[in-house]
């Protein structure tokens, strides 16, 4: 790469960050051709390019920006209206600027492209309409308006205008010393704050800092995590108390750097998402459809790391959705369906991970012509595509080579993509699952970790070595005694499964999965350890010969002579020095069969349940609060259950706390907010407490008791008109009140000003 100056280097770094705000307003404009703020905007980001290439002799960037620059000025003034083509070739001219910004970057020189045709094509669009009447005069509107001109001097600058001076009005009014320029500016700042746009500028609070910097510091934040546990274990044998004080400061002050290097990691997705709008744009132009793309929690933040690696399957999706899923327009009004399709992006946090949903209102997928084009490709015998459940044969288009398309175009149905998609979500150790209504619409869900740095993880022994596991995949442990192995345990065709809570939980023993024994199961357990795992909306059990405890892991990439084993998905080291495995939740469960043996128990209970009935299935945690008052709450909402002795119950201004996991936890007492609890006067040691997590910060909802997690079906038969309770079920026989946590978040005021309508659901009375 050409070696550049601080100045040119300042001047791509700047040019290419507004070159993309140009794609994502020239296609907003297109929206809202009348919106004089952002024909501003876009205007000011030309001019600024053109100016600077002056100043860094780049003539070819220079006369293509300023041609585009002339035809902006005739919009922004009203002389011409804004159209199809003249959107088009504005963003032309952005593709053209960016490519002289990448020559530039890469051999110094402005490339030998010809630009001459789009000089012509943007001078046509300049000439193509004639000027009705004299344009608006905004600015000298905004002047009159403050008394800072006279209407005659703005009507004579407009005149001056239409005999040929290519001068703004204001640019005018300042030469003939009829306005100073401060006023111009003042306009101009007040019109950017009515847009509420332009009112504080980031860059007197924002500094640019090379990615490559970032990743060396967070390195080096890993080293220090990992120090931080070798002295914390060193501890754990140490009586010095100078020591044990210094070390514990130590930890708090790490897990503070901790979070704050993550931050500057953290990028929102609408970085990603903000090439969309442009590429759905061309697509449909090019397809001859008319597409809107909505989106929904754009500031949804990610590691850098994250974005970069979703970026590529994100756009391949998208592009399908408009080119293979929407109808063109005569089609969808045949289908009584509206000419313009829709897609529709969504991204939200839960459970530790971001979810993102990618739905169209297209065609959809037509399992039979999936499983079609299954047999033909040779991938299934007609036998086995007859089994395949609708899910299994819509995740088949994940298949390499695999296309329903009836035609190949530019865009699609080569059948190459979406296997890509699939491969690189997991690489980072997502997933990504298809489910579609034929006629009405298809949906892509990814789930992908928020960061591969730093994860907090669960420790296990098998065989002797230590092995970490993923705490976001972990739902609870189990620990089965003698008798309870032989009576919880059954053996089905061979493969164990555990009988939790009236469900059948299958397992998977460690040790069999990473072949240090050959037999699935033994007989002569004198205890079990199960940790419950999730995998792809799956659970099951894995059974370890020890569970130690859970701390934070630096996750290191795999050797190369590891990667291709499914078991394994990075390496950490410990506080000892010695070097753990990460287990593949997701590679263990595929390889033990546990994904494909639930899918087919799955489909199998969805026909049952559609003849059945009415009731809505969920798992909920189980517990009472203040004196025999049942309460529930669906587990999937729970982060952690704790035990704590009432001398680590603090104070913190008025508010009762513990010290959890290196932070300030505050405790919300559940018998003093929700209406119907009457307050216990026993006061439990140690107290039981709910552990929620809300926007990475962790809430503790104080209970009296823990009892049960049920699974079932449940029917809500009433709606509460009690605080925080958001309605009442039968379960386990008896009825159980519905917590909402969100709402009792509400009343403890510990809820953001943007939560306060979540709250307010269940606080009505």
């Amino acid at each position: 790469m050409h070696e550049l100056d601080d100045i040119t280097r300042e001047f791509l770094v700047e040019s290419n960050e507004g070159l993309d705000q140009l794609d994502r307003d020239l296609v907003a404009l297109e929206q809202r051709p009348k919106d004089h703020e952002l024909l501003a905007r876009i205007f000011r980001c030309v001019h600024t390019i053109k100016g600077t290439c002056g100043f860094l002799g780049l003539g070819k960037l220079e006369s293509v920006s300023h041609v585009g620059e002339n035809l902006l000025t005739l919009l922004r003034d009203g002389a011409r209206d804004l159209t199809p083509e003249r959107t088009s070739g504005l963003l032309q001219l952005v593709d053209a600027l960016r490519q002289m910004l990448t020559s530039i970057e890469v051999t110094g020189a402005e490339g030998d492209g010809d630009y001459g045709p789009l000089i012509a094509r943007l001078t046509a669009l300049q000439e193509e309409d004639a000027v009705s009447g004299a344009p608006p005069m905004n600015m000298g509107e905004h002047l009159v308006a403050r008394g800072l001109v006279t209407p005659e001097a703005v009507r004579d600058a407009a005149e001056q205008q239409l005999q040929g001076d290519p001068r703004h009005i204001g640019e005018i009014l300042v030469e003939q010393a009829h306005v100073p320029f401060q006023a111009i500016a003042e306009v101009l700042e007040s019109q950017a704050a009515e847009g509420g746009r332009g009112a504080v500028s980031v860059s007197d609070s924002t500094i640019r800092v090379d990615v490559g910097l970032l990743d060396k510091l967070m390195n080096l934040v890993g080293e220090l995590v990992l120090a931080r546990n070798q002295i914390l274990q060193h501890l754990a044998t140490s009586a010095d108390q100078t020591l044990s004080a210094t070390s514990q400061r130590l930890n708090l002050i790490t897990t503070e750097l901790q979070e704050g290097v993550m931050k500057t990691r953290m990028q929102p997705i609408g970085n990603v998402w903000s090439k969309f709008p442009r590429v759905v744009r061309d697509l449909a132009a090019g397809c001859g459809k008319r597409i809107r793309l909505e989106m929904e929690g754009k500031e949804t933040e990610l590691d850098k790391t994250i974005i970069e690696a979703i970026k590529d399957p994100l756009t391949h999706i998208v592009r399908n959705s408009a080119d293979h899923g929407i109808e063109p327009p005569e089609v969808r009004m045949a289908r009584g369906k509206p000419a313009e399709g829709r897609i529709f992006m969504r991204a939200f946090h839960e459970g530790g991970q971001v979810n993102i949903e990618i739905t169209d209102d297209g065609g959809g997928i037509d399992p039979a012509a999936v499983r079609q084009k299954a047999i033909e490709k040779g991938l299934l015998t007609a036998e086995q595509a007859g089994r395949l459940s609708d899910r299994e044969a819509f995740n088949l288009i994940f298949a390499p080579g695999f296309s329903t398309a009836a035609k190949v175009t530019n865009v699609s149905g080569r059948g190459v993509g979406m296997d890509v998609v699939r491969t690189n979500i997991e690489k980072i150790g997502g997933t990504v699952d298809v489910s579609s209504d034929t006629g009405k619409g298809t949906t892509l869900r990814i789930r992908i970790p928020l960061t591969l740095a730093i994860i907090p993880g669960l420790i296990v022994t098998s065989r002797g070595d230590r092995y970490a596991i993923p705490q976001v995949s972990l739902l609870e442990l189990v620990r089965l005694e003698g008798e309870e192995v032989a009576q919880n345990i059954e053996l089905i065709y061979g493969a164990p499964v555990y009988r939790l809570r009236g469900n059948l939980l299958p397992l998977v023993v460690l040790n069999h999965a990473l072949g240090f024994t050959a037999e699935r199961w033994r007989a002569d357990y004198d205890a079990v350890n199960v940790v419950v795992l999730q995998a792809d909306g799956v659970s099951f059990g894995l059974v370890v010969d020890e569970i130690n405890d859970t701390e934070e892991i630096v996750v290191k990439p795999l050797a190369k002579q590891l990667k291709g084993i499914a078991a394994f998905a990075g390496a950490t080291i410990m506080g000892d020095g010695k070097v753990a495995l990460i287990l593949d939740v997701g590679g263990l469960a595929q390889q033990a069969g546990v994904l494909q043996a639930a899918r087919d128990r799955a489909q199998k209970e969805n026909v049952v349940a559609s003849a059945a009935g009415s009731g809505e299935r969920r798992t909920l945690l189980l517990f009472r609060a203040g004196r025999d008052h049942r309460l529930a709450v669906p587990l999937s909402e729970i982060a952690r259950l704790e035990e704590f002795p009432q001398r680590a119950i603090e104070v913190a201004g008025t508010r009762r706390v513990v010290q959890y996991r290196g932070e300030i936890m505050p405790l919300v007492h559940l018998d003093e907010l929700v209406d119907g609890v009457v307050r216990n006067e026993t006061v439990s040691d140690p107290i039981q407490v709910v552990v929620y997590a809300h926007r990475g910060e962790s809430i503790g909802l104080v209970v009296d008791q823990i009892t049960d997690i049920a699974e079932q079906d449940i029917t809500v038969e009433r709606r509460s008109h009690g605080r925080a309770v958001s309605g009442s079920a039968v379960i386990q026989d008896k009825v159980t009140d519905l917590l909402d946590i969100r709402a009792v978040l509400g009343l403890a005021g510990l809820v953001r000003e943007d939560d306060e309508a979540l709250a307010g659901a269940g606080t009505e009375r």
